[in-house]
């Protein structure tokens, strides 16, 4: 018999409607994860047995699309320093293991990106599983699929924020923002931030020059600086890397359009860039001064480590070890200095997250994190995590978790560490998962 979590997505959706339901929640009660439907039990017990992704997360919420059919999914890991907030993946995923395992890892990171920020946000993650059958260019599809999702995120209470993120765009946010207050990194047309890829660009950068200071191995002037995938933070980051005259920059792209439009932006620069397919990571072995994995996750694991010739990894991309226990291990037994993808690519949620208080030019509450005095400065935290680690004997991984697990631990100064989780127990309460 199949298991529920070995469903597609999308048949795990139909499942659902199978049940007469459109929505499920998994939360966390007491050490317990307990399921909205005793016919969805076994999800639960998945998540209570997942001891890689699943850390004590407060909630896990599913919604099936009225018109669309599409799963949507709401991850709250951790709500003490406040909401849950996080970016919405459009992505497809094979099964609901996949679908999940993103989920609770992405959440899990935000928690820990926004403590490190010293940000007042806890960590959330909302994914819309991308069907083969989804008409994803469609601006008509697209409006009905976004407008769906805003109604899910509102009836969330608050409990998460949603924000940009992979396959979700700027006009996507726009269409969110009509239906919940609940988002961040909206267009400047109703008052937000806009894109936040070249923060998140310079962001990275600035971690790279604090592990270079921490090497002594001096400044990103002559390096050289290899990189999986020039999306849109990998191509601000080649933006900011040739402002710090970078000797040369080695970048791997799936999209020829893309190549082309880049070797055009950047004609004349120390900039090469060559073609991959999808799952060609033999970029990852090139011999560089930095290696920045932009692309998606668990892109360092046991098939590639082996392979990297770079002293610093430091990239972009969200969850880069498949294990973060093993990997970070693998990684510090070959003598690479690899920086913690939470740590180093926060800007993006910190340059959207508090929207709400207004945008000033060359903000200083933005600018401060680019900075070497700031406490809370990405290159700052960046040398304390490295510090920590060499001094103590851990891993780069174990050391950025332990300070972002003791500041994500403190409460928020106004509303304290439970409102989010008030809110949670008030949905279970009012029976969220049955209403139709």
């Amino acid at each position: 018999m199949t298991r529920l979590v070995d469903l597609s997505p999308e048949s795990f959706a139909a499942h659902l409607v199978s049940l007469g339901l459109r929505r499920a929640s998994f939360v966390t009660d007491g050490g317990e994860v307990r399921a909205s439907h005793p016919a969805l039990a076994e999800i639960a017990d998945y998540l209570a047995a997942d001891r890689r992704d699943f850390h004590r997360h407060e909630g896990v919420f599913f919604e099936v699309g009225r018109e669309t059919g599409a799963l949507f999914g709401a991850f709250v890991h951790g709500t003490t320093r406040g909401q849950g907030q996080g970016g919405l993946r459009y992505w497809p995923y094979a099964s609901l293991t996949g679908f999940i395992a993103d989920g609770l890892r992405l959440s899990l990171g935000m928690t820990r990106k926004s403590a490190l920020a010293g940000l007042w946000w806890g960590g959330g993650k909302g994914l819309i599983a991308r069907a083969p059958e989804h008409a994803f260019r469609d601006p008509a599809f697209r409006e009905r699929l976004y407008t769906e999702y805003a109604a899910f995120v509102s009836g969330l209470r608050g409990c998460y924020i949603t924000a940009e993120d992979a396959g979700t765009g700027p006009s996507d946010m726009a269409i969110v923002h009509r239906g919940t207050r609940f988002v961040t990194c909206t267009p400047p047309s109703v008052g937000g931030a806009g894109n936040p890829s070249p923060a998140t660009a310079k962001g990275v950068v600035c971690a790279m020059e604090g592990a270079l200071a921490h090497l002594g191995r001096g400044t990103l002037a002559g390096k050289c600086v290899v990189m999986q995938g020039t999306g849109n933070v990998g191509a601000a980051m080649i933006g900011e890397l040739l402002q710090r005259d970078v000797g040369s920059i080695l970048a791997s792209e799936l999209s020829a359009e893309r190549r082309a439009q880049l070797a055009e932006q950047f004609s004349g620069a120390p900039l090469t860039l060559v073609p991959a397919a999808p799952g060609d990571d033999r970029i990852l072995a090139e011999p560089c001064d930095i290696l920045a994995p932009n692309a998606l996750g668990g892109i360092l694991n046991p098939d590639t480590i082996p392979g990297i010739q770079a002293p610093i990894v430091c990239g972009a991309a969200n969850n880069q070890l498949l294990d973060d226990v093993r990997d970070a291990a693998a990684l510090r037994a070959r003598g690479i200095t690899y920086v913690p993808d939470f740590l180093c690519n926060r800007m993006g949620i910190v340059y959207c997250a508090n929207e709400q208080y207004g945008q000033l030019p060359h903000d200083p509450a933005i600018e401060r994190h680019y900075g070497r005095d700031w406490d809370n400065a990405v290159y700052v935290v960046t040398r304390r995590a490295l510090e920590l680690a060499e001094r103590e004997g851990i891993t780069t991984a174990a050391a950025a978790n332990r300070l972002a697990d003791a500041l994500a631990a403190e409460p928020h100064p106004i509303w304290g560490g439970d409102r989010s989780r008030s809110i949670i127990r008030g949905l279970v309460a009012d029976r969220w998962a049955d209403q139709t």
